[in-house]
């Protein structure tokens, strides 16, 4: 039987990161559900998901709200698994959030399958039109050398003692995740675009040390292509706080009110290449081993076009630490780093890297080794 022939590529690398948000114009409602059913039939054989279900029922709006109800029950109720118990919850700090203790760190696993759950017709959930005034907190979070050097492989870093900066978003993200997935957080996870993150390094971390971490979530706010939101994830140890990442989310929806569309500007000359980097499809599925972070855009093509993409892309937190891992040994005790992710890097691809110094402040981006388009620009200060 003679091969189809296939179809030339669609220009939708060409676009912003905005177009790329719109994605297509058929109605891909249908397939993505199609897709969740697949994977939800897939894991239904070998884990009872009842426990995933009850917890969809939590409202965490009420969990926030101590003037109706007894919250120690509630607290009790939301656990990673349905079965731990957690402490009773209490106010913290002036915003008033409710503070809900996890006894351990939540499994990615089970909270992406919850997302996919979500994603069925009718099973979405109960959207809130703010941020939950609830704060996640997990103690006792230790680091495992094996997974620590797995990491520091994967995104470039020498192997050493002393964490990267973006290592405790990797250790930190599956509290982030678990309050991410709550049935009434405003934004659904499925389809959610990361379009900036933020890291600041207080003092530096040891793999020897042990991590308490809190995250809440904060500032929704109007976006041209739908609405937006902090989520923010803080690194304690010894009651001190030692490190603290704000990640920015775009949940894309159909009556935006964020404005006019702005229009695209003349592509400024990228900055000469300090190194260019193969990125091959290997890094969606090994930073995905190593982050917990499974979405099928990094993994898997038949995902990545449910999604709009013409091809799997790489994690947006990889390319950071890659940035991050080429400035190693030239970064100070303490900073902040700043990132703004614009078109996503495809698998596989060829990227350049550009990093100027000036004082103390280091400027870095990556772009498109053959036609320039950046990926992404940050600074470190």
């Amino acid at each position: 039987m003679a091969r189809r022939k296939q179809r030339p590529e669609e220009p939708a690398e060409e676009l912003s990161v905005h177009e790329l948000i719109e994605g297509p114009t058929q109605d891909l409602t249908s397939a993505r559900a199609a897709l969740a059913a697949r994977e939800v039939a897939q894991v239904e054989a070998t884990q009872d998901l009842s426990a995933l279900a009850e917890d969809r029922t939590q409202d965490l709006s009420a969990l926030a709200d101590d003037r109706t109800r007894d919250l120690s029950a509630a607290a009790a109720a939301v656990t990673s698994g349905g079965a731990a118990t957690l402490t009773a919850p209490e106010r913290t700090g002036p915003d008033g959030r409710v503070r809900l203790d996890l006894p351990r760190l939540p499994a990615p696993g089970a909270l992406y399958r919850r997302a996919l759950l979500g994603a069925l017709p009718g099973t979405g959930g109960r959207r809130r039109p703010d941020v939950p005034a609830v704060e996640l907190a997990v103690s006792g979070v230790t680091v495992d050398p094996a997974h620590l050097a797995d990491y520091d492989r994967v995104c470039g870093f020498r192997l050493a003692d002393r964490l990267p900066a973006t290592y405790l978003h990797v250790l930190g993200f599956p509290l982030s995740l678990r309050l991410m997935t709550a049935p009434e957080f405003p934004i659904p996870l499925t389809g959610v675009v990361h379009v900036a993150n933020r890291i600041t390094v207080l003092r530096p971390v040891e793999a020897g040390e042990t991590v308490d971490f809190r995250t809440y979530a904060e500032n929704l706010r109007p976006h041209e292509r739908g609405r937006q939101l902090d989520v923010v994830l803080v690194g304690s140890v010894d009651g001190e706080e030692v490190w603290r990442g704000v990640s920015t989310y775009l949940g894309r929806e159909r009556a935006a009110g964020g404005g006019p569309r702005r229009e695209p500007g003349d592509r400024p000359t990228p900055p000469a290449a300090s190194a260019h980097w193969r990125v091959t499809p290997r890094v969606g599925t090994d930073y995905a081993r190593v982050s917990g972070d499974h979405n099928p855009i990094h993994t898997s093509r038949l995902g990545a076009r449910l999604f709009g993409f013409p091809r799997p892309i790489a994690h947006g937190m990889w390319s950071k630490a890659r940035c991050l891992a080429a400035l190693e040994g030239r970064l100070p005790e303490s900073y902040t780093v700043e990132v703004a992710f614009k078109l996503p890097v495809p698998l596989p691809s060829t990227v350049a890297f550009s990093a100027t110094a000036t004082g103390a402040t280091w400027d870095f981006a990556l772009h498109d080794a053959r036609q320039g388009r950046p990926h992404l620009v940050g600074t470190v200060r």
